[in-house]
């Protein structure tokens, strides 16, 4: 079982003093991240960041989603991130995103926790209530 299993936390979410997530443990164990109820608050997470990204900051590609979320300077390969992630969600990296768009951002939230967690049994069905419970 992986880390993002254990904390049913499928993206990897980190920890924040600044936010309190709906569905949180109320103890947290894990030093770096977010640890919830369930895989529903996990997933409800992932999409509330997506959201943000897309409806606030105004990054409405994959590719400025993948490199605000994993940015090279924390020491990850945002360019094999982002290929992999645009080739399991079979979106282009530069075309632009509407998070109303359920079916992309259920795909694009699914290839991240594939690359996170190595997650590839996913409920489908899970991640969409997810999705809505996101509004």
């Amino acid at each position: 079982m992986t880390r993002g299993e254990r904390n049913n936390n499928p993206l990897n979410i980190r920890r924040s003093d600044r936010t309190r997530w709906l569905g949180q443990t109320l103890r947290q164990t894990d030093r770096e991240f977010v640890q919830f109820q369930c895989m529903l608050f996990g997933w409800r997470a992932a999409f509330r960041i997506l959201r943000t990204y897309i409806r606030l900051h105004h990054l409405n590609t994959l590719r400025l989603i993948i490199y605000r979320w994993a940015p090279p300077e924390d020491g990850n390969n945002t360019e094999s991130y982002l290929a992999t992630v645009s080739e399991r969600a079979q979106i282009h990296p530069n075309r632009t995103l509407s998070f109303d768009d359920e079916t992309s951002m259920v795909a694009i939230v699914c290839a991240m926790a594939w690359v996170e967690s190595h997650l590839s049994d996913i409920d489908v069905g899970l991640v969409k209530r997810a999705y809505l419970l996101a509004f």
